[in-house]
């Protein structure tokens, strides 16, 4: 590894770990913000789901935005947005504010974490951007395995507020090194697909929010199904769109490469799986076992550390084997796992009963998630990677936030918070939806191609129009 290359993995991948933590910081803080902001049960969904809706909807346009006016220059201009939003999270006085704020993180953290993926890209040979890619989702998964301990220790030793400041002095630091350490460089595109930026912001919007809103609102209402509506016709018009525009802002020839494709629809699998578990295993241990939220933070640890553990391990691999193995095979851990949770959880389930489905699930989709992603690079000419990881970005935020939203509905139907039991039934049909997910996206992920990666497009770049519209 050169030093550039040491300090651009670095960099994105402290930028990952900042905001996968304030993710997990933010969730276990939610009981103390609501004392102190007053705030109620919608209210505090909302700092959530703030965040989480102008994130999945820029995410497209970040990547975008990137290879237009510099990806150097919009990942220090996001950072900045995420580390000022920050602040202003810490400065709130009422959950007003604090949602507002956290609005305003979602816009930052739209520019990163897609750059953060290009830049690493970009910056790797084909033969070790996997590796890369699992050590950067291996510090994210530090983050993910630290957070719901940091959140309760400065919750209950300082203040809430704190969770925020924190990122203050990451956010500095980072800032000041990626303009020293890191080059300049630009997409395929000297234009800004203005249309495409409209119709996808709009359309992902439309779609996130029916989806966010289905389970409280009703998915029959009004509201719910009119912004799915919304969301699909709008998405529609940006296929057709792209396809006849000059500088696209996401090719849709993309989409006829079998790595790409394949590789983006198994991903939106494993989010779905992983979203899905990840909501409701800590409620888990909690309603139904009885648990404190840092004994079963602790019961699921061994399950959030293959993410440190494995990631960077299957990335190096699939740098020599093909991405479909691990992807395919991962999947494969992951349903079998969580099906073993099906088959045992119950009330009075030891932990020692649940521990080998944990680790077995932990370990598959761990191993899966840095094999996709150099699928779907890899399937692109190098100047396009933007696009790539844009796309690639945006379709996992889509599949974690169906699969909250599929589980959440089929537990709704099974069962209940009125007792343990109640809530038993209920969490065995929704891991039964992740299961069903994960073994979904085993069967698309066999279609991956076997051939071991490399920079697939090896056709002359194209020019005029058929660069971006296929006319």
């Amino acid at each position: 590894m050169t030093p550039k290359q040491a300090w651009v993995l670095a960099l994105a991948s402290l930028a990952s770990f900042m905001m996968a933590l304030d993710s997990q910081v933010v969730t276990t803080a939610l009981p103390t913000i609501r004392r102190d902001l007053s705030a109620s049960i919608e209210q505090l969904e909302w700092t959530v789901n703030a965040y989480n809706l102008s994130f999945a909807v820029l995410l497209l346009t970040g990547a975008a935005l990137g290879d237009r006016f510099g990806r150097r220059r919009m990942f220090v201009t996001g950072l900045t947005v995420f580390t000022l939003a920050s602040v202003g999270c810490a400065m709130s006085t009422d959950i007003g504010t604090l949602i507002v704020a956290r609005t305003v993180q979602g816009v930052g953290a739209a520019m990163v974490l897609p750059l953060s993926l290009t830049l690493i890209s970009a910056i790797f040979p084909p033969e070790r951007r996997g590796k890369a890619m699992g050590l950067y989702l291996g510090l994210t998964g530090l983050a993910t395995f630290s957070g719901p301990f940091i959140g309760g220790v400065i919750a209950e030793g300082l203040a809430w507020q704190w969770i925020f400041w924190l990122n203050l002095p990451i956010g500095v630091a980072a800032v000041l090194l990626t303009l020293r350490r890191v080059d300049e460089s630009a997409g395929p595109n000297s234009r800004l697909d203005q249309g495409g930026v409209v119709l996808m912001t709009l359309g992902s919007l439309g779609i996130v929010w029916g989806l966010v809103r289905g389970n409280l609102a009703g998915w029959g209402s009004a509201e719910v199904l009119g912004a799915l509506t919304l969301g699909v016709v709008l998405v529609i018009a940006f296929v057709f769109w792209e396809r006849h525009s000059e500088a696209p802002m996401l090719p849709m020839r993309f989409f006829r490469l079998r790595a790409f494709s394949t590789a983006n629809a198994a991903n939106f699998c494993v989010f779905a799986s992983l979203y899905g578990t990840l909501f409701f295993l800590p409620q888990y241990f909690q309603t139904a076992q009885g648990f404190g939220p840092f004994e079963a933070g602790l019961r699921l640890m061994p399950w959030t550390a293959t993410l440190m553990i494995c990631a960077p391990i299957a990335g190096k691999l699939a740098d020599k084997y093909s991405a479909r193995t691990f992807v395919a095979a991962g999947l494969l851990l992951q349903t079998i796992g969580m099906g073993w949770i099906v088959l045992v959880a119950g009330p009075g389930t030891s932990y020692a009963t649940l521990l080998p489905g944990l680790i077995v699930s932990g370990v598959g989709i761990t191993s899966a998630m840095p094999a996709a992603q150099r699928s779907v690079v890899g399937a692109v000419r190098p100047p396009e990677i933007g696009q790539a990881s844009g796309a690639f970005m945006m379709l996992r935020i889509f599949g974690g936030v169906f699969g909250v939203a599929v589980a959440v509905a089929v537990f709704t139907g099974a069962g209940s918070h009125v007792s343990p039991e109640e809530f038993g039934g209920g969490f065995t049909a929704a891991m039964g939806t992740v299961v069903a997910f994960a073994f979904t996206g085993m069967l698309v992920a066999l279609g991956i191609p076997g051939r071991r990666p490399a920079e697939a497009p090896r056709a002359p770049a194209l020019s005029g129009t058929d660069r971006g519209g296929n006319r």
